[in-house]
C-alpha cells in the first residue's frame, strides 16, 4: 500500500495521529526534503529507507514506489502541509492508477491553517468576508488567465496567496490594481508553526518593504483582507436571540 501523508505546516506535533502511525509502519518514505520538517523522520523505524524527492524526478519517484510495491513494502509519500494544495500529487495518482497500485491519502494541517493560527485570526468573519480565495502568482507553473491576481482581487474577499513570497512587490501592485485599497490589512507569515516563524502585519502598500527588511523571499504565505482588521459583526451562532437545533432564542 502507498499512503500520501500530509506532513503539516512545520511543527512536528501538528502531524496527525494517523500520519504518525503510517510513518511508524513504513518501509519506504519518500519525503519532500526542501519543505518538510525533518524531525518528522524520527517517527520512522531504523530500517526504513528514506528518499528525498527534492533530488528525484517524477519517473524516479514512481519507480521507487513500484519497486517497493513489488516487494510487498509499505510506502509513505510525505508531502508538506496538506497534499491537496499545491502538492503535485495528481500526476502521481495518475501514474499509480496506470500501474494498478492502490493508494490512500492522509490529510495534513495546511500552512494556511498554520498562518491563521500565527495571526490569531479567522478568515471568514461575519460582515467582512465569507469567502477565502486560495491562489498563487504565476511562476514556473503558469496560472490560467481567468485567475490572474487582478481578477480575483475584484471580489474583495480574504485572499491566501501561496508560493509568491519572492514576488511580493509585483503582487501588491496587482492586488491594488484589482481593487484592494492601499490601507487594506495584510500579512506575511514565514514558516508558520516552525521555531523560526516570522509574522509581519501591515497595510498592503507596505508589505513589500516590510518583507524585504526581514529578507523573506520564500517559504511564506501572504494573507490579504479585512479579516485582519478590527471591524466585524458578531456571529449569529451564539446570539442570545438566535434559535438553533439545540437551544431556543430569547425574545
Amino acid at each position: 500500500m502507498v499512503d500520501f501523508v500530509g506532513a503539516g505546516c512545520g511543527a512536528p506535533d501538528l502531524l496527525t495521529l494517523r500520519g504518525k502511525r503510517l510513518l511508524e509502519n513504513a518501509d519506504l518514505v519518500i519525503y519532500t526534503g526542501s519543505l518538510i520538517n525533518k524531525k518528522l523522520l524520527r517517527f520512522t523505524k531504523p530500517e526504513c529507507e528514506l528518499l528525498d524527492s527534492a533530488y528525484m524526478t517524477l519517473d524516479e519517484v514512481i519507480d521507487a514506489i513500484n519497486k517497493a510495491e513489488l516487494l510487498g513494502k509499505n510506502t509513505v509519500r510525505l508531502h508538506t502541509g496538506d497534499p491537496s494544495l499545491y502538492g503535485a500529487v495528481r500526476e502521481q495518482f495518475d501514474r499509480l492508477d496506470k500501474l494498478g497500485i492502490k493508494y490512500n491519502i492522509c490529510p495534513g494541517v495546511s500552512s494556511m491553517s498554520g498562518a491563521a493560527a500565527a495571526l490569531k485570526t479567522e478568515y471568514t468573519l461575519p460582515g467582512v468576508s465569507q469567502t477565502v480565495i486560495i491562489t498563487r502568482m504565476a511562476g514556473k507553473t503558469p496560472v490560467p488567465k481567468r485567475e490572474k491576481i487582478e481578477a480575483l482581487a475584484v471580489h474583495g474577499a480574504t485572499m491566501v496567496i501561496f508560493l509568491s513570497a519572492g514576488m511580493i512587490g509585483e503582487l501588491t501592485e496587482r492586488l491594488m490594481a484589482g481593487g484592494y485599497a492601499p490601507e487594506t490589512p495584510a500579512a506575511v507569515v514565514y514558516k508558520a508553526s516552525w521555531a523560526d516563524e516570522i509574522v509581519i502585519r501591515c497595510p498592503l502598500s507596505e508589505l513589500h518593504a516590510r518583507a524585504r527588511e526581514k529578507g523573506i523571499t520564500k517559504t511564506a504565505l501572504i494573507v490579504v483582507g479585512g479579516c485582519l482588521g478590527e471591524d466585524h459583526e458578531l456571529s449569529k451562532l451564539y446570539d442570545r436571540g438566535f434559535s438553533t437545533g439545540f437551544r431556543k432564542g430569547e425574545p
